[in-house]
Order: C-alpha cells, then sequence, then structure tokens
C-alpha cells in the first residue's frame, strides 16, 4: 500500500486549502483513510476518515464545520478540505490507511505535507 499526500502550503488566516491523498495496492475495500496532523512540539493527533466502501466519515471536534473529508474512488484519491484556517491549524498534515483495524491506529502511512497558517 502506497499512500501520496500533497496540497500543503502557506495560507492567510480566514483562508481555505485542499489536501489530496493518492492511495493504491490495496487488495479490498475494507479499508478507511484517515487525516492526521501534527503541530510543533506536540503529538500526532487524527482530525477526520472517510471509510473507501460505505464513505462513512468521522472529525474530530477540533475542525467539525471547518474541514470536510471526501473520496473520489476512480481516481483513488481522498481529499481534506480545509476552511475557515486558523493559525493553530499549522502543522504537518499526514493521510494513513487502516485495513481491517480502527482508522486510529492505521497500517500504513503517507508523507507529510506543512500546512502554515499566518495570523
Amino acid at each position: 500500500v502506497q499512500l501520496q499526500a500533497s496540497g500543503g502550503g502557506l495560507v492567510q488566516a480566514g483562508g481555505s486549502l485542499r489536501l489530496s491523498c493518492t492511495a493504491s495496492g490495496f487488495t479490498s475495500d475494507d479499508y478507511q483513510i484517515g487525516w492526521f496532523r501534527q503541530a510543533p512540539g506536540k503529538g500526532r493527533l487524527g482530525i477526520a476518515c472517510i471509510g473507501h466502501s460505505d464513505g462513512r466519515t468521522y472529525y474530530d471536534r477540533s475542525v467539525t464545520g471547518r474541514f470536510t473529508v471526501s473520496s473520489d474512488n476512480a481516481k483513488n484519491t481522498v481529499y481534506l478540505q480545509m476552511n475557515k484556517l486558523k493559525p493553530e491549524d499549522t502543522a504537518v498534515y499526514y493521510c494513513a490507511a487502516s485495513v481491517g483495524s480502527s482508522w486510529y491506529q492505521p497500517d500504513y502511512w503517507g508523507q507529510g505535507t506543512l500546512v502554515t497558517v499566518s495570523s
């Protein structure tokens, strides 16, 4: 399984950014893609996930109402639309895949993409 995250960058507070995660190599449809972030000096936090087969989503309360996770299965891509960004959203963002396990304990990780929100 391979995961490739992209779309990070510098944005002003209140702005928007969309991250993409291209995933490949799965042998079944029973997996979830999660988005995690790690702010400077802090631990990694799971913020959103989506089930590949059923499209069910979950959001951490820190991003509920501002971030939206979606998928385009034809493109093997999961998106994280981030709106109303705040300086505290500054972090390295990772996508990860869970195969038959809790989305919060993924089996595979992609490389991170840096999001910087300026005040």
